[in-house]
């Protein structure tokens, strides 16, 4: 089926993601052995932090070059339909928030799917943003300015570690940066059913990606995978929502911000218009360049 992207990702109209099970394993051996290193703007630190079932997680410390004192945070969790590592796009966004917004980025390598299935992700993803929290004085971070947010699969997760921290007696990110995220793990929506093969990621996709990350239900917290289903959303941080037009995940998102706004929590939305799912990937588009000029300036007021 065609689709009326804007001209401008022409260069990824006909893009899709290799999801066969096969494929998994060698494309994050590539992805993961595509470095982040500190350049003129940034300087890139490499840790490592205990996991919750004895592995060690990659974590990245992504700060503005030169910058001294205690920083703002924004821990930034990648996208990948929970399947593939961090794409060089990734680590181009993230050493952007930290240059123009002025914070440090924590971003971590969580463990993917299939090998690795629901919760190893959101259980990884939050004994980072755990560490975070304990570590805030030594890692020269300010613990009342940390924002969560992540795209796709890592909107999924930037919302479910948001959902653990309130559930498991956590401090509160200060505020949540959802970009076209993965929400609902029924599939349900309207933009499910209208877009099954877009470039870049279609629900049949989304499909396959379920199969691998929750091949069975689990006997509790699936609201830790499927955020929608969360039996409530009350008291958590304002969020920015962005969703792409020609996008299956598009509405699901949107209903997540709409549950938000319904517990009287404050959702600023930006709806891209004529953008697939990924739509980032063409990272000098004026459309890009657009929101991520949006996105930076959201996070300089919320982490101010």
């Amino acid at each position: 089926m065609k689709y009326k992207l804007d001209k401008q990702f022409r260069l990824i109209s006909h893009l899709h993601l290799p999801l066969q099970k096969w494929m998994a394993a060698p494309s994050q051996v590539m992805l993961r052995a595509w470095p982040c290193r500190s350049d003129e703007r940034t300087e890139v630190q490499r840790m490592m932090v205990a996991g919750p079932d004895g592995n060690r997680i990659p974590v990245l410390i992504i700060r503005p070059r030169g910058a001294s004192g205690v920083l703002p945070c924004l821990y930034d969790i990648h996208g990948g339909g929970f399947v593939f590592a961090a794409a060089p796009y990734h680590y181009t966004l993230a050493k952007e928030y930290a240059a123009r917004v002025g914070c440090a980025v924590v971003f971590p390598d969580y463990r993917l799917a299939p090998k690795h299935p629901y919760p190893a992700a959101a259980e990884d993803c939050f004994a980072v943003y755990r560490w975070l929290l304990q570590n805030a004085g030594e890692l020269r971070l300010d613990p009342e300015r940390i924002a969560v947010g992540g795209d796709s699969a890592g909107g999924d997760l930037a919302a479910a570690v948001t959902l653990m921290a309130r559930d498991r007696g956590e401090k509160l990110p200060c505020f949540q940066m959802l970009i076209y995220p993965v929400t609902d793990r029924r599939m349900q929506t309207e933009s499910t059913k209208r877009f099954p093969d877009t470039p870049v990621w279609g629900a049949r996709d989304s499909v396959k990606m379920w199969e691998y990350y929750l091949p069975a239900l689990p006997a509790e917290h699936v609201e830790y995978a499927s955020p929608l289903e969360a039996p409530s959303v009350e008291g958590l941080p304002p969020a920015y929502l962005e969703v792409a037009e020609f996008d299956s995940l598009r509405d699901e998102g949107l209903a997540y911000g709409k549950r938000l706004e319904a517990a009287g929590i404050e959702v600023e939305y930006n709806e891209t218009r004529g953008t697939p799912h990924g739509f980032e990937f063409v990272t000098n588009a004026p459309i890009t360049r657009e929101a991520v000029a949006h996105r930076v300036e959201v996070l300089r007021r919320v982490l101010k």
